[in-house]
């Protein structure tokens, strides 16, 4: 049976500002729109579903994120994830250069978890808090093929 990713889902507490930082980065707007009804409900699994959702895409084409911000039902607060925690843990980005990316993320208030590591000479890399707490990985190819 063939497969193939079609994106990750990441529930938003603000969508506009995570709009913001992901399109900065380089991503871009595909589609938007407010979503309600049976079919949402089936499909989500929760009575009453209604939330504004956005689209986008990787500059290759290849990564999609879905972003969506509830409306119904109230969206539940829980701590930040650690990147130690078992379940969803990251997306993670290859960048052209991470500093500039970085400087791209502070803008948005968003700084290293740590600092940036290399990691044998391959990658420098970093993990840091995105908006809504979504942990971000970004990495720079050092040895371009």
């Amino acid at each position: 049976m063939p497969i193939k990713l079609e994106n990750v889902g990441i529930a938003v507490r603000d969508l506009e500002a995570t709009i913001a930082f992901f399109t900065d980065l380089g991503l871009t707007v595909l589609g938007r729109d407010t979503v309600s009804g049976e079919w949402t409900d089936t499909a989500v699994g929760l009575d009453g579903n209604h939330a504004k959702i956005a689209m986008l895409q990787t500059p290759d084409g290849h990564g999609r994120l879905e972003l969506f911000e509830y409306i119904h039902p109230e969206a539940i607060e829980t701590e930040p994830t650690r990147p130690n925690e078992i379940g969803m843990h990251r997306v993670a980005f290859s960048v052209d250069d991470i500093d500039q990316a970085l400087e791209t993320a502070a803008r948005h208030g968003c700084h290293p978890l740590r600092g940036v590591a290399t990691y044998q000479d391959v990658y420098k890399l970093t993990y840091l808090r995105g908006p809504s707490g979504i942990i971000v990985m970004l990495a720079e190819e050092l040895k371009k093929s």
